[in-house]
């Protein structure tokens, strides 16, 4: 086994040390570089009249994609095996995903609502049996309100592969 003297331990010290630094750097840029992507990001759809719940989402998930990414590389610049973590994550998204699977078609007709507008807000509607009033339409579900006032929460899933009858389009 080798000594080690204090100049092999200070040299592994400024090494570690500048690596840490480094690791600092990367994810305080990263950081600020991602709330700079999203804010314009946010610009850009809300000048395209994106709906506000699709602007959130997307910003949202952007965000946190792209911090996935800095803590990833500042981690590789400690000397962290990132293809491992990498691995991870992703063996980690398939699962999340094939758990969330209904979810996620909830999601995925939320986002075909907001673009394709079958209906809007203050709408009266019909689909899957429930005649109401547009209330909210949320990214996974759509709220009505019955004539005789009650509250009825429709998954968007359900309403996507429904007929929907809009009495308030002309």
């Amino acid at each position: 086994m080798q000594n080690l003297n204090i100049h092999n331990v200070s040299d592994i010290a400024i090494s570690w040390g500048l690596q840490a630094l480094g690791a600092i750097a990367i994810f305080v840029a990263g950081r600020y570089l991602a709330g700079l992507a999203v804010k314009i990001l946010r610009t850009l759809l809300e000048k395209s009249k994106v709906d506000e719940t699709l602007v959130n989402f997307l910003c949202n998930m952007s965000y946190a994609l792209a911090l996935v990414f800095v803590v990833i590389a500042a981690l590789g610049q400690l000397g962290v095996q990132t293809a491992s973590i990498a691995a991870v994550i992703a063996a980690a998204g398939l699962a999340v995903g094939l758990a969330l699977q209904g979810s996620l078609a909830n999601l995925a007709a939320g986002v075909m609502i907001v673009a394709l507008r079958p209906f809007k807000l203050k709408d009266s509607i019909l689909t899957c049996a429930v005649t109401g009033t547009v209330v909210d339409i949320n990214i996974v579900a759509t709220t009505l309100k019955t004539d005789d006032g009650k509250f009825v929460i429709i998954p968007n899933a359900k309403i996507t592969g429904d007929i929907i009858v809009n009495n308030s389009m002309q």
